[in-house]
């Protein structure tokens, strides 16, 4: 039997956990060791990039693939018979975005740590994926940012709203309580080799300037498993305690729309939204959760608001909610690039033309910076953000052409030199791509 044709069998495995998961809710999974085979694995190590860093052992995916049938057999190996341990997670620090001179630990593992975790990540995303409710949208398959933007977006269009509750966790995946965590997978895993496992990967510890800490607190980020295992945590404490307790106590409509530890609440009125900020401190501190109280804030969101002329802004997933006239006269919600986002990502194309200009013939300068334009465009043409959009790639162009004429003693380009480059060499696109108004 070949490996295409092992793996297509887990997939379809996989599958059939999802389809038993979606059917009943409450059914519990006993064998899952089983689907930790060699051919599943020698798809996980396809599946893995290359070109990651590496983790304390220094081992890359093309070492591990020089032996990999020897690596693979024993890996499986010690899998069964119980002898598999996770290694120490490599701390670095990143910067984080948004916030300049602030820094977010990320965790790398050892290459065949991430092959495990690949496969565990896949067992625990048939299994819960079918439970996860509509107002989750982080790390999920098939559903994104821009999925949370547009429903948030068209929530607000439709549904009178007075107060929005922007919530913000201090140190969510550094605070998750692993021992509570192991103890809502075990609700619905019953197989106690794969919980095992999975103690053993908490337990793992990171290494940080030399020294190995192990703590009962935290995921680290950077882990396969990290976002998926989040999810699940935040789907028992905050979303389904939203719509089994919250959402029956309020006396409007309410709504919760989250991407993994970012997350808004839409509050008909005034009274429920400071309710249910009381409420959830409460139920976060049963696990051991805290909210970053300078931070969480009760926003008035009324569309009397817009219509009086006053402001009323939300930051959501690096875009700003406003109220705005249409094209008719009606007041009507919108959305814009964070103004301080886009600050900082001109300051970083600032220092990106300043570093790079040397390094690179002009053609090749311009191919990377095209695909950094295009990375930008991609994220944020967003019905009415066109107008933002087009500043950036304009501010961006500016900026590039200054540096390029700081190469040399002599000016290298005119701006009407450099204007007919462009034109043999366009700028990408600007466009909607992800249209607010497109249909459901």
């Amino acid at each position: 039997m070949g490996t295409s044709e092992t793996c297509s069998i887990t997939d379809t495995k996989l599958k059939r956990i999802a389809w038993l998961s979606a059917r009943d809710p409450d059914r519990q999974f006993d064998s899952l060791m089983h689907l930790f085979n060699k051919e599943s694995l020698a798809g996980c190590f396809h599946e893995l990039d290359g070109g990651k860093a590496v983790g304390i052992d220094g081992m890359d995916k093309a070492e591990y693939g020089r032996g990999l049938d020897a690596h693979l057999e024993d890996l499986v190996a010690r899998m069964k018979r119980m002898a598999y341990r996770p290694g120490p997670v490599r701390q670095v620090l990143i910067d984080k975005e948004g916030k300049p001179g602030e820094k977010r630990p990320l965790g790398i593992s050892n290459f065949e740590d991430k092959m495990v975790q690949r496969m565990v990540h896949k067992v625990l995303e048939s299994i819960y994926e079918p439970l996860f409710l509509d107002c989750s949208y982080g790390f999920r398959p098939g559903v994104g940012c821009h999925d949370a933007i547009q429903a948030l977006w068209r929530y607000l269009y439709r549904w009178d709203v007075q107060r929005i509750l922007d919530v913000d966790l201090a140190r969510f995946f550094g605070t998750i309580d692993k021992q509570v965590l192991l103890a809502m997978l075990g609700e619905k895993i019953k197989d106690p080799r794969f919980l095992r496992y999975l103690a053993r990967m908490f337990k793992s510890g990171v290494l940080a300037e030399g020294e190995l800490r192990v703590s009962e607190e935290g995921m680290p980020q950077g882990s396969i498993c990290s976002p998926v295992l989040a999810n699940i945590f935040a789907h028992y404490v905050i979303d389904t305690w939203f719509k089994e307790t919250v959402k029956p106590h309020c006396a409007g409509r309410v709504a919760l729309f989250r991407y993994a530890d970012d997350m808004v609440i839409c509050c008909q009125y005034e009274r429920d939204a400071e309710r249910i900020r009381g409420a959830l401190a409460g139920r976060l501190a049963k696990y051991h959760l805290t909210l970053n109280e300078e931070k969480t804030k009760l926003i008035p969101f009324g569309k009397h608001v817009g219509q009086n002329g006053g402001r009323a802004a939300l930051d959501f997933l690096g875009f700003t909610f406003y109220w705005g006239r249409s094209r008719h006269g009606s007041v009507i919600p919108k959305v814009k690039t964070i103004g301080k986002r886009l600050r900082q990502k001109l300051k970083r194309v600032q220092v990106w033309a300043r570093t790079m200009r040397h390094r690179y013939r002009l053609p090749a300068l311009w191919a990377i910076f095209c695909a950094k334009l295009r990375g930008h465009i991609h994220y944020y043409g967003v019905t009415f953000n066109l107008g933002m959009v087009r500043a950036f790639v304009f501010k961006a162009t500016k900026c590039l052409f200054k540096w390029l004429n700081r190469r040399s003693q002599r000016q290298s380009f005119s701006w009407a030199r450099f204007r007919l480059f462009m034109q043999a060499h366009p700028l990408p696109a600007v466009q909607a791509y992800h249209p607010l108004y497109a249909s459901q």
